[in-house]
């Protein structure tokens, strides 16, 4: 029997609705923005992963990306127009990943990924750094829809 390779990537495929709020270092709410993303494992053209996003500002403006990633043995790999750098996952299925912004020079972010019991529920926290300063956090809270 093959082992599956990514289990905790794995539990992630589907479609996931909630919200981003950006905080500022301080704990000041910057933007509240209404999230759509679907986690697909195409397993094609070298794409393992593949992960599109919608995104709703409160203006009203919408933002569309999507991005694949590569396994790379122990890791996901992503090269984006926006960043660059990997995911993987703990034993526990915590997946974390660290990437670099190409968009904005100097900065970076962290992220923790943890699905709720049962699978319905996951919340995602991003830790933002420019020149090794902590500037921002991303708190995503979901639902699996489908």
């Amino acid at each position: 029997m093959t082992e599956l390779r990514f289990p905790a990537h794995r539990a992630h495929e589907g479609i996931w609705t909630g919200t981003y709020r950006h905080v500022d270092a301080q704990g000041r709410e910057e933007e509240l923005i209404t999230s759509h993303v679907t986690c697909l494992f195409p397993e094609e053209d070298g794409v393992f992963y593949r992960q599109i996003i919608h995104l709703t500002h409160p203006d009203g403006s919408i933002t569309e990306a999507g991005f694949d990633g590569v396994d790379k043995g122990d890791h996901l790999w992503f090269d984006t127009p926006t960043f660059i750098g990997k995911s993987w996952e703990t034993q526990d299925g915590v997946i974390l990943l660290n990437l670099q912004r190409k968009d904005e020079p100097g900065a970076h972010f962290v992220e923790a990924i943890i699905m709720g019991e049962g699978g319905k529920h996951r919340a995602r926290t991003w830790h933002w750094f420019k020149d090794g300063q902590l500037y921002r956090r991303t708190l995503c809270d979901e639902v699996r829809k489908a």
